[in-house]
């Protein structure tokens, strides 16, 4: 690993960038850091330093940056066409080994981001039903559309069931449409659709809450009384379709909803995102089937995008082999059970939450089971760490470790010995 100093290319690009990007980034990461090239479990910044790479591009990467066999896929299409605003071979194949790996899946729509593959399920559901509202999870993160944005974080918290915009420019008629839950409290949840039931278009919920697993039983309680009263159950599975299990949190969990949405593994790295779900409840999006006043449009110009679709079938294959799953799962175990150790030693007030291909260190009492356990963790410190960490060449986002299938033991130990030096400065005084 290195710790070269910013060269001149790297702060004549930080310059332009503050000129021509608000607060001189995308929007996703500092804007002190440019990355150049990515290889494997690795990725390094245009002034030469190497990181170990947790961050994955914020989850697609999961096969790891540059695999060879992704890139012959892309390099194998690119000759062909990049887009043509109609079907493709590799998107249609993409589509049928969605419909052959998700257990929810009759159909898949197309899509180019998870926030649209969000957006469309929710349209889609309140469609299907003929009802407004949205029952969704506080802290529960759907992209960024009006009905996304509301109780994603607020800092004031309000009560059950009103939501909290998350953002200006959201128009207030929305918080009459959106009905909220504490997530992992099925009492809670379960009485709130039985008492607003009739007014349900779809319930939506991340079956792991940002870094929250879903307590024994939530799941499964939330599936039980949607199917009583034929409300549309969406699962959110942008994160984790295709990490947690071939089939998904569905399978991982062992819960089936209505509706899934899908996003980053499925592109390989490229955008591309989709919706999946019942025949019956697709069936919507086919003008032919169900006529022109069920009819839900939905058009885009990259959906299905053949390059992308390439290279989300390349890494579905990748995969699909037999000990992948159980390799990630491994490496994932193995920096828990490191970071766990040190903690322990260090005194520091610390819980690590998540499942082995997802999860962080959250500076806490206790384990947290919702948004507010989350909400009372000490974020300076995990900012304090996390620096300390990037100084010594891991990179990770604000919170989540991303496991991929390409980082190996060496990246596990230089992550634990990093991770041991950031917890000592931090247990000495910060």
């Amino acid at each position: 690993m290195t710790n070269l100093p910013p060269s001149e290319r790297e702060r004549a690009l930080i310059e332009t960038a503050r000129r021509v990007l608000p607060g001189g980034s995308f929007g996703n990461m500092p804007g002190d850091l440019i990355i150049a090239e990515g290889l494997g479990g690795r990725v390094r910044d245009i002034s030469g330093n190497e990181y170990v790479d947790f961050l994955l591009g914020s989850g697609p990467m999961f096969v790891g940056h540059g695999h060879p066999e992704v890139l012959e896929a892309v390099r194998g299409q690119l000759p062909r066409g990049t887009t043509f605003f109609a079907n493709n071979e590799p998107g249609i194949r993409l589509a049928a080994e969605i419909v052959a790996a998700m257990a929810c899946a009759d159909q898949v729509r197309f899509v180019s981001s998870g926030s649209e593959a969000d957006l469309y399920a929710m349209r889609l559901a309140r469609a299907f039903r003929g009802r407004d509202k949205i029952l969704k999870f506080e802290g529960g993160y759907h992209g960024m559309s009006d009905y996304s944005l509301m109780s994603l974080a607020p800092q004031r918290p309000g009560n059950f069931p009103r939501p909290v915009p998350d953002s200006p420019g959201i128009p207030a008629s929305v918080a009459d449409e959106v009905l909220v839950a504490p997530f992992n409290d099925a009492d809670a949840a379960e009485a709130l659709i039985r008492a607003r039931h009739d007014e349900l278009g779809g319930v939506i919920v991340e079956p792991f809450q940002r870094l929250l697993p879903p307590a024994p039983g939530f799941l499964a309680r939330l599936r039980a009384v949607t199917a009583e009263y034929g409300i549309p159950l969406i699962f959110d599975e942008v994160v984790t379709g295709f990490r947690f299990a071939y089939g998904g949190a569905q399978e991982y969990y062992g819960v089936t909803p209505d509706i899934c949405t899908l996003g980053k593994i499925i592109g390989g790295g490229f955008p591309l995102a989709a919706i999946a779900g019942r025949a019956d409840i697709m069936a919507l999006f086919d003008h032919e089937t169900v006529g022109a006043d069920r009819f839900l449009m939905q058009i885009g110009t990259l959906s299905g995008n053949p390059v992308a679709a390439a290279a989300g079938l390349a890494t579905l294959a990748i995969l699909r082999r037999p000990g992948a799953y159980e390799q990630v799962f491994a490496t994932g175990r193995a920096l828990m059970a490191g970071m766990g150790d040190i903690l322990r030693r260090s005194g520091l007030p610390a819980q690590l939450s998540g499942e082995p291909p997802l999860f962080d260190v959250v500076f806490t009492d206790s384990p947290p089971h919702d948004y507010r356990g989350v909400l009372r963790a000490d974020v300076e410190r995990a900012r304090r760490v996390n620096r300390r960490l990037r100084a010594a060449g891991v990179l990770k986002g604000e919170s989540k470790y991303y496991v991929s299938l390409a980082h190996d033991a060496a990246d596990v130990a230089h992550v634990l010995a990093a991770f041991a030096s950031a917890i000592e400065a931090e247990a000495a005084g910060g």
